[in-house]
């Protein structure tokens, strides 16, 4: 097992756990339930983290998170009503029509 990434939370560790599934790489969180002991321990070493089973899987499963982090802001027109949409959505928020 190899740690791939520190999560800032137990949700977040989780999304990209089941990512990392859905793109055929096996990993776990490991320190899910470590916040409780923040005091104890420093905050920093509390945090849930992402791990690989599989180390030969290490560097295709940090590539396929930092695509996720990277994520690219949008701006484009409508065709339907003209209206200039921002962001990372796929249909205009005003008349409903998809993104061309």
């Amino acid at each position: 097992m190899k740690r791939v990434i520190q999560a800032p939370g137990l949700a977040i560790a989780t999304l990209w756990v089941d990512l990392l599934g859905q793109a055929g790489i096996e990993a776990t969180v490991q320190r899910a339930y470590a916040s409780g002991i923040a005091g104890e321990i420093p905050p920093d070493q509390a945090l849930p983290e992402v791990w690989v089973t599989d180390e030969a899987q290490f560097e295709r499963a940090r590539s396929v998170l930092a695509a996720l982090t990277d994520l690219r802001h949008r701006h484009w027109r409508c065709p339907g009503c003209g209206e200039t949409v921002d962001g990372p959505f796929e249909q205009c928020w005003n008349c409903g029509a998809a993104m061309p």
